[in-house]
Parts: structure tokens; sequence; C-alpha cells
């Protein structure tokens, strides 16, 4: 039963992470014990357990709750002998030991705060917080228009909605938002929802005849939904949602919004949401440079105290160029493989460990492909892009181009210069530096860059 359970577990958690994530941290674990009070889960090692108590407890918690099992608390046990056996015995705080079935009694003083919630009134995760958010050029604006929301909640950007990618931030950004009002203003009511969250309670409700639900979440002060896309399609649940908007904007409280589509792209959406959606502040949150990237592995790996050399570090950021929670997953993989073995996580190493992953992207990026692939994007000839004349609709594509030949390839702008046909490399400055700004003020230009990187690394 248990078998049955936890693989049933461990192929929804497959799907919402990556392979990297997956194969190294769900693959070796099992669930040895479940009653009415809790579970225990087996993990391979201690930083396997320590990872899974900070950062995975929310999301198997979740998909327990999906097949049934809403565990009073999870505990996390060492498998030995590398055998996946019952682990019966583990150490409190206090040094004493205690059966696995002890520990999923009645919890004592300690036990409370060894396995203390990791998620706070509100559904907010104390984690996700402005300090530890990476900010690039990729994501600064977003950054910028969440510290402002902020400070004045229900005063600017309000509704404030982000979209972009998976991965990408937009989570941390409205938790840290969520985190940061509740910080400074104690008694402020703040609701963080996934929007299949609201869709199904709002279907229990209708089902069941549930009372409280539109009181649940119209009298609060901040409501944060995430993956807003899926409640398009869903008309009943879009006039629910419709109401609940416009009590919340008409009495200044603040709304953060975030999806994988700008409102415009969501199909089925009702227009009469789509108007509220972009009312306020729109941001796209991009997939991050190659200076983010690194930047994001050097704080990663300090968290688990490891001093990462620069060469590995940018081994990994030209290699995962997708998302941060696949960079992430990379990471994790190398330093679990270093510290099972005792060996330092070199770039020798993430070259044996991660050769999968350079197998799976493009091994190298030429500068003949990006021009390629932009001409194809605009649908221009290549000998257009690179051509002298000076039409607009080759103009900006040709910017474009060297703005990603200098981003994606960091190459020296006399270079880039001669790679589209110029012999003077000021003009070459001069688009890179365009486009640069035009990224942070058209949504047009945003897309497009964005369109070609992705097609770029497909």
């Amino acid at each position: 039963m248990h078998h049955a359970l936890w693989q049933s577990v461990l192929g929804e958690i497959e799907l919402s992470v990556s392979h990297a994530t997956f194969t190294t941290w769900f693959k070796n674990t099992e669930l040895v014990d479940q009653n009415e009070s809790g579970v225990v889960i087996a993990v391979p090692n201690i930083f396997a357990k320590k990872q899974f108590e900070i950062k995975f407890n929310d999301q198997i918690k979740g998909v327990l709750a999906k097949n049934g099992i809403t565990p009073k608390q999870i505990t996390y046990t060492i498998i030995t002998n590398g055998k996946k056996t019952r682990v019966n015995r583990e150490t409190t705080p206090t040094g004493e030991q205690q059966t696995a079935d002890e520990l999923l009694g009645t919890p004592t003083k300690n036990m409370y705060t060894q396995n203390a919630p990791l998620t706070q009134a509100g559904g907010l995760n104390p984690r996700y917080t402005f300090d530890n958010f990476i900010v690039g050029s990729s994501n600064d604006l977003a950054y910028t228009a969440s510290q402002a929301v902020a400070a004045n909640p229900g005063v600017k950007y309000n509704p404030l909605y982000l979209y972009g990618g998976v991965g990408l931030g937009k989570t941390h950004l409205m938790q840290a938002i969520g985190n940061e009002i509740t910080k400074t203003q104690p008694g402020a009511r703040v609701v963080y929802i996934s929007s299949e969250t609201f869709v199904n309670e709002f279907l229990d409700h209708i089902r069941f005849k549930k009372k409280g639900f539109s009181d649940k979440y119209r009298n609060v002060d901040v409501l944060i939904v995430d993956d807003m896309q899926f409640i398009a399609g869903k008309e009943k649940t879009q006039e629910e949602f419709f109401h609940t908007f416009n009590h919340l904007h008409q009495n200044n409280k603040q709304i953060i919004i975030s999806s994988d589509k700008p409102p415009k792209s969501i199909p089925t959406l009702t227009e009469r949401l789509r108007s509220r959606f972009e009312m306020g502040m729109t941001i796209d949150v991009q997939m991050p440079d190659f200076e983010t990237r690194c930047a994001i592995l050097k704080a990663k790996a300090s968290l688990s105290g490891i001093e990462l050399g620069q060469e590995t570090v940018e081994y990994l950021a030209n290699n995962i160029k997708t998302n941060v929670r696949e960079l992430e997953g990379a990471l994790n993989q190398l330093l679990a493989y270093a510290e099972m073995r005792g060996i330092s996580p070199d770039i020798s190493t993430a070259e044996g460990l991660l050769g999968n992953v350079r197998h799976s992207r493009p091994q190298h990026i030429t500068s003949k492909q990006i021009i390629e692939r932009t001409a194809k994007h605009f649908q221009l000839q290549v000998d257009e892009v690179c051509g002298s004349k000076r039409d607009k609709y080759i103009v900006v594509p040709r910017q474009i181009a060297m703005y990603l030949l200098r981003s994606e390839l960091h190459l020296s702008f006399p270079k880039i210069a001669g790679e589209l046909g110029r012999k003077d490399h000021t003009t070459a400055i001069h688009s890179v530096e365009k486009i640069e700004k035009a990224i942070k003020l058209d949504f047009l230009i945003r897309e497009q860059v964005a369109s070609i990187r992705e097609k770029l690394y497909a």
C-alpha cells in the first residue's frame, strides 16, 4: 500500500519539477510509514533530508493531499546501509532516540519546533524574501515594481500582474511582497493561493453549498493569485473572481496576479477580466541572462556553505539557460554528488555528472544560428539582416540580432559588427544599448527577444 501511494506521489511530482531535480532528490526515496497522525519518508542522506525539510515539504504535503492523505506532520529519515529499509529511530534535538511511531504521535514542544510549518498564515512561504531574490536585467523592472507595491499596497500598481515562463521567479516575487507587507504591517490580512485552489474551493462551494467562500477572499487586504491562466475557460469561476476583484479594488485592497502569458494572450479569458488585469502594472519576467544565472548559482551554493569556483559556475550557467528551477536542480545534483563522495564540486565533476544536460541542448550556439533564427522570426532573408538597407522592418531585427550576439555569446562589439557586415563597431554599441532599453519599456520587443531565445535553446 505504501509503495503504491508513494509511486503515485512521485509520478505527479515528476511532472512538476525538472528531470535533474527529480533524479537528484526524489528518485531514491520511499514512504516507510503512514498512519492518521503523519508519515515517515526515507531519504538517502543527511543532505537530502535537509533539502526535503526546507524546500520540498510543502510540495510533498500538497501532492499527498491530492491522493487523500493529509498528515499532521511529515518526518524525514535517512536510509541506512544504502537499503530502502524502514528506519525506526531518529535523533531529537535533545539527543534522545525515538521510534518512528513516537515521532508520529503527539509532538512535544521540541518536536513542534523541529517540524514547524514551512508556510505561515495566508499560505506564504517565509523563505521567499526580497533579500534572497537575485536581481538582473531580466527581472529588475518586476523587482522594483514589487518593492513599490510592498511599500504602498493598494496605492501603487494595483493590480500588479507578473507573467513569464516557468521557474523564472514570479512566485518568489509575489510571496516576497506578501512577506514584506506582513513584516511591516503585522495586522494586514494577506492571502496567497493558486488559481487552482480558487477554482476547487469555488466548485466545493457550489457542489456542497459551503458558506463563507466569498467572504474568505473579499475580507483581505492583499490577495495574491498564482497561475491565473488556469482560470481560463471556467465561466462561472471567472464571474466569481470578477466580483471578488471589483470588491477588493474598489476598497483599495492590493491584488497581485501571475500567469505564464499576458492577459491578452490567455484564451477564453473574459474581456471584462482582461481589461481589469491590464489596468494596473503588467510586467513580464524573462529568462535570466548569463550574469544573473552566475549570481544565482553562487547565492544558492553559499546557502549550502559551498564556494563554487568561477569555472564551475560558468559551466553550469552556459549549459542551463531555460529557467531558475532547472539551474537549481543541476546545482543540487552536483552538490549532492560531491557531498556523498567527499569531493570538491569542481568543473570536472560537473562535466561528468551533467553531461546529459549538454546533450539535451545545443552544444554551442553560433553567430550564424542567432542571425538565421532572428531573420526567420521576422520572415526576412539573412542577406537582408546583414545588408545595408535601413528600412525600419529590417533595422529592428538587425539590432535584436546584435543584442543577442552580445547577450548570448558575449562577443566584442567589433566582432558583432563584423558578423552583421558592419565596419564601424559603434553601430553595434548603439544597437545593443537601444534593445536593452527597449526590453524594459516595449512589450513587443520583449516578446520578440524571448521568442527567439526560446527557439534557439528549444
